[in-house]
């Protein structure tokens, strides 16, 4: 979809000056790898006129903003076509361009493989009975024969199914860079072109080691094409769930003007109908009937989750029973769709440090080989010049394509999809290697072992004669103002302790006027109602105000309690209860077994932490911590060689998620964990962390050992060639097979599961 806006003049400028601001979404095919993306965008953000350019990685779109009035959009397909790459508008489906590629790619791999048959039928008589100028029974004119029928037949496998290296080569060496293609196509037509010569002028032929290297190369990336898509498949899940319509209703309450717009053309504060069946188009809020949408795709939630008055809807969740009337808060790029879309993307595009490193040096190596194989050949042409030129074809051969550069794409796209599928978002893709080195992981308790849904079990109201209905209502008022403005689990149950019809008339009055308000993460919420100072949530926080001596009854210190005080008095104190996830002790357990030292941080009091501790089996655990606690307890686990992985939902959490070398958000969390976090587990089940953990020590190990066989590969391969030992179809055979083996053993991930969890847990 094509749009036009007016790009906004300076002060400078006047009106005459203003230019138009075109955007446009492009499907751009042929991207193999992020150096294609940031090729792209580098060539297509120097064009003058483009406003922006910007890829998605995983659905292979691209977002284009550029001024009409200073370049064609027809130019800036066009520098992407020079490239190597398609690209066109986004309503013509990639999908039907993949298939014509993919059916392209067979009829080239067919071509190969065909003429690779036959071009061995005749090869095969001059290895059995060389020609009379070495001692054989072949016939000269037989031999000639044979070989320019050899030729002949090679030519469509050179001049097809040959061209995706030959483009990509010249690609590459318009921008200066060696990539695979080079000494790939360096090796093809050395190669062909010799063994033309040696067709009319004499000497031996290699015909059938061209076209095996081809061959074999086109199988193999046709086998990592397919790898790539059936592991991005999870990853590519949520951008195709986009919501495109939706029902507007102008005059809410009113349903008489209900209009049909775009999800894009959706406001905040927009009320909106969705029908039974249809997704929820943008985040909000049920104003209106209940019913129970498909969550599965954004939170990894099985079962359907009920949705009633008061309750949030996710953009692309599906409403499954009845009718519902929602109010928009979150549009756009905004909601946590999109937000989840963003993070992936950039999962896709980071990689860990020992994968950069392959990567960084590839090119290094392949200019490294070239010089090899020119100095072998010169070496040679003094020791024996009849096969210097072949020699130095197989060092070229023997090395491409470089499986250093294979090693990892197809562990790393394995592993971030099948995790994925299990509920565990990568919004870095460098928290791979750390989640499979890590030595500690530190657990936060509220919504984290435990629901974090807490519940008040008896709210005690002190200093206050219980006949005095006015001034508890009154204090009932503060407190559910004060409880309301903050996200914590605490403060939430404390608020929703108060929705209760009977109570809805001390909310209306004008009684209460709030002056001003302050959240310290980790302690409690703080507010000024008229002349009197308030505060809401720790004992140690409220008794800083006040300087009580008051303490918590011996019955109640194994229980969650929230204390509300003033200036002189601690006033009430609510007593909460939360329940421990049903997963967390198995979770601990597997983690542990996995050799990972398991530790809980939390703020809560110190009777409470210890009696969660003991039921999950956590030997090491610390109460009463405020967040910059947590944080320097964090940072002295680092200092002593830890690697530490800090999984938490609040707000106090943030600092230490900050610092981990693996951070690990809940996916109900407060928003401000899960912007500073690596992962998010959607799915809040703990035993899709530790499975998570699992795999990921399990591609970290794939990874190295891709790396370990590219290295001993190239060892023994390199040598061998250069002294003579490896006739060009060797190489290509042995490049081949190094090559697949690498790829395929990336596929072993896919078959990792997580222990069947029970669907029927909350």
């Amino acid at each position: 979809m094509m749009t036009t806006a007016n790009v906004q003049p300076s002060a400078n400028e006047s009106p005459d000056t203003v230019e138009r601001l075109q955007t446009e979404t492009l499907s751009v095919a042929g991207i193999r790898c992020s150096a294609c993306i940031q090729l792209i965008e580098f060539r297509v953000s120097q064009l003058s006129g483009v406003n922006s350019f910007r890829i998605n990685p995983i659905s292979q779109k691209a977002q284009l903003s550029w001024q009409p009035d200073r370049l064609s959009l027809k130019k800036i397909i066009q520098s992407i076509v020079e490239l190597g790459y398609a690209a066109f508008p986004a309503n013509q489906s990639l999908s039907e361009y993949q298939a014509k590629e993919k059916k392209t790619a067979l009829w080239r791999l067919f071509v190969a493989g065909f003429a690779m048959m036959q071009v061995m039928m005749y090869a095969f008589p001059a290895y059995l009975v060389p020609v009379p100028e070495i001692d054989g029974d072949l016939p000269p004119d037989l031999d000639r024969l044979l070989k320019i029928a050899s030729l002949v037949i090679t030519i469509p496998v050179i001049g097809f199914s040959s061209l995706p290296f030959f483009r990509g080569a010249i690609r590459d060496l318009k921008q200066r860079y060696i990539g695979m293609d080079v000494p790939v196509s360096l090796g093809i037509l050395l190669t062909f072109f010799a063994s033309c010569w040696a067709t009319f002028f004499g000497g031996a032929v290699y015909f059938d080691s061209a076209i095996m290297f081809v061959f074999l190369l086109l199988g193999a990336r046709f086998i990592e094409d397919n790898v790539k898509r059936k592991t991005s498949a999870a990853l590519s899940v949520l951008t195709q769930i986009h919501p495109t319509i939706a029902q507007k209703l102008v005059a809410y309450p009113s349903r008489e003007q209900l209009i049909s717009c775009r999800a894009d053309e959706i406001s905040v504060g927009d009320y909106l109908l969705v029908p039974a069946g249809q997704q929820v188009p943008c985040d909000g809020e049920v104003v209106e009937g209940s019913s129970e949408c498909d969550e599965a795709l954004m939170t990894g939630e099985a079962k359907p989750v009920h949705k009633k008055m008061g309750d949030q809807l996710i953009a692309g969740a599906v409403n499954l029973h009845s009718a519902v009337v929602m109010r928009a808060t979150q549009v756009g790029n905004q909601t946590q769709l999109a937000t989840l879309i963003a993070m992936m993307e950039s999962a896709t595009l980071e990689k860990p440090r020992l994968v950069a490193l392959a990567d960084k040096h590839a090119s290094r190596f392949l200019f490294a080989i070239l010089l090899i194989a020119i100095l072998s050949g010169i070496v040679w042409a003094f020791i024996d010049a009849e096969r210097a030129l072949w020699i130095a074809i197989s060092v070229i051969v023997v090395t491409c394509p470089c499986a250093l550069s294979l090693a990892t794409p197809g562990v790393m796209s394995a592993a971030i999809g099948q995790l994925a599928k299990f509920g565990m978002l990568l919004t870095k893709g460098s928290a791979i290697e750390n989640l499979a080195n890590l030595t500690h992981v530190v657990f936060d308790k509220t919504g984290t072992l435990t629901y974090g849904k807490l519940k008040v079990l008896k709210a005690v109201y002190l200093n206050l004669d219980q006949t005095e209905n006015d001034d508890i209502n009154r204090q009932k008022k503060v407190i559910a103002i004060i409880a309301g403005m903050s996200l914590h689990p605490a403060s939430r149950a404390i608020a929703e302790s108060f929705i209760d019809p009977q109570l809805a008339p001390i909310f209306t009055s004008n009684e209460v006027v709030l002056m001003s308000s302050h959240e310290l993460a980790g302690a409690g919420v703080e507010a000024t109602i008229g002349a009197q100072t308030y505060r809401l949530g720790r004992l140690d926080y409220v008794k800083d105000l006040n300087q009580s001596d008051w303490q918590i009854p011996t019955e109640y210190r194994s229980k969650s309690v929230s204390v509300f005080g003033d200036q002189q008095n601690i006033l009430a104190y609510f007593v909460m209860e939360d329940s421990l996830r049903e997963e967390s002790i198995r979770a601990v357990r597997e983690l542990q077994d996995l050799g990972k030292t398991v530790i809980l941080l939390s703020g809560d009091r110190q009777e409470v932490v210890a009696e969660v501790a003991t039921q999950c089996g956590i030997a090491e655990f610390r109460a009463e911590l405020k967040p910059v606690q947590k944080y320097a307890y964090i940072l002295q686990l680092q200092q002593q060689g830890a690697i530490v992985a800090m999984v938490g939902d609040g707000m106090n959490d943030g600092p230490a998620l900050s610092l981990a070398n693996v951070s690990v958000a809940m996916g109900q969390g407060a928003p401000i964990s899960q912007t500073r976090s690596d992962c998010l587990l959607m799915s809040n089940r703990l035993s899709d962390f530790s499975f998570s953990v699992e795999l990921a020590k399990k591609a970290y190990r794939l990874i190295r050992q891709n790396l370990a066989w590219a290295l001993l590969y190239n060892v023994i391969a390199i040598p061998a060639a250069v002294l003579g030992y490896l006739a060009p179809w060797h190489a290509a055979l042995g490049m081949s097979v190094s090559s697949l083996l690498v790829v395929v053993n990336g596929l072993r991930l896919l078959n990792l599961k997580p222990v069947d969890y029970d669907l029927s847990i909350p």
